[in-house]
């Protein structure tokens, strides 16, 4: 038989599968699947219930229905105060991972460069590869996840096309600060690329934090993508539904390639996000909340069994350092090990980067369950580790 497509083969079953196949296994409780538990907000719900019988179910408009597109662009005046034309500057997408694969495709060239910066999420590599980038990683390393200036604009050259990153950021819990913003921005006009931004937890901030977006900053509205997701927004990750916010001229672009890999979205779930991005402040403020109350819940737990919690800025996620709780291994080897053995799965932080010499020793838990089940993990956990 003749061998399959090469950059592709290379990559074996995500670190999330394996850990969520091993948690089935042995009936533990999976605190490494990064959703959130529940059926989302009820009138979001309902709305698509709704529409799949008050709107048409055939193809939907290529760039997305016009009421989503259109509470895009009000939702980016609202929060960030960007003047954003929803005819030529939005556009829908099949979940922020199809966003990233079509502005992935439609950017780059065989041989271009792209920053990334890890730990990353595990698609990103896979998608720049195969559309015949180069990456060029830059590390952030526990327990500050710093963006080193020095590292950073060494990254850049004559060859980047772009550069792709994560804030608030999976797995570290990190949001990139004003500064490290600017000088990103700094760089990318310094080197005439371009800037990818996955914001898809834009409102999952915790203690008074806020987002910001690089499209807000001077000299990057011709250069700066904007990927949100509704998934987050809403906790609504099974719908995969995504938005994206660019110059005209990218969106052109990007639409060329997002024609060619799924074309358009379901109908009633556009419609049940264009109401869910319309809804009051207390929607958003409420979400922060009931994340923040989570975090802290999972987070004293740990600390009451001993466990060295690193800080989480936003996301849904928590790390702990491995060396804590007294394990001689690695963090997947920890990982496997709390799964099988003590009842509750994890994912390695290990697992993120893609560079050699990886910081291993950390392990990252979702918070965004029912209080009832990240009390039970830490009483397993409190029980093997007896420091609770």
């Amino acid at each position: 038989m003749k061998p399959t497509n090469s950059t592709l083969a290379q990559y074996g079953t995500t670190i999330f599968e394996v850990m969520s196949r091993l948690a089935r296994e042995h009936g533990a409780i999976n605190l490494g699947q990064g959703f959130p538990e529940g059926n989302g907000p009820a009138p979001v719900v309902a709305a698509a219930a709704a529409a799949l019988t008050d709107i048409s179910n055939q193809y939907p408009p290529m760039l997305g229905l016009p009421e989503l597109r259109q509470a895009v662009a009000a939702h980016d005046r609202r929060f960030y105060g960007l003047e954003v034309d929803w005819a030529t500057q939005t556009m829908v997408t099949s979940g922020a991972t199809e966003a990233l694969a079509a502005c992935l495709f439609a950017l780059i060239e065989p041989g271009d460069e792209v920053v990334v910066i890890e730990p990353l999420y595990d698609s990103y590599l896979p998608i720049i590869r195969r559309a015949g980038g180069i990456p060029r990683s830059v590390r952030l390393n526990p327990p500050d996840w710093s963006l080193p200036e020095a590292e950073l604009t060494a990254a850049f050259g004559p060859k980047t096309k772009l550069i792709l990153y994560n804030t608030p950021m999976n797995p570290s819990a990190k949001v990139f600060t004003a500064a490290e913003l600017a000088l990103i921005a700094r760089l990318v006009q310094q080197w005439d690329c371009y800037a990818l931004c996955d914001e898809v937890y834009e409102h999952i901030l915790f203690d008074g934090r806020q987002h910001i977006p690089l499209l807000s900053l001077p000299g990057m509205a011709e250069r700066a993508i904007k990927i949100g997701s509704a998934g987050k927004t809403f906790s609504l990750t099974g719908w995969k539904v995504g938005y994206l916010t660019a110059a005209p001229a990218l969106i052109d672009r990007i639409a060329r390639a997002h024609q060619f890999l799924v074309f358009t979205t379901p109908p009633n779930l556009q419609a049940a996000v264009a109401a869910g991005l319309n809804q009051s402040d207390e929607y958003y403020t409420g979400l922060i909340d009931e994340m923040q109350a989570k975090r802290d819940r999972l987070a004293a737990g740990l600390e009451r069994c001993g466990l060295g919690v690193l800080p989480a800025e936003g996301t849904y996620f928590l790390s702990i350092d491995v060396a804590s709780t007294g394990f001689d291994g690695t963090d997947e080897a920890f990982c496997r090990y709390l799964t099988q053995e003590v009842g509750v799965a994890a994912i390695p932080v290990g697992a993120f980067y893609a560079s050699a010499a990886a910081p291993g020793g950390y392990a990252r838990f979702c918070f965004a369950k029912r209080d009832e089940v990240l009390d039970e993990a830490v009483a397993r956990i409190a029980k093997r580790f007896g420091r609770a």
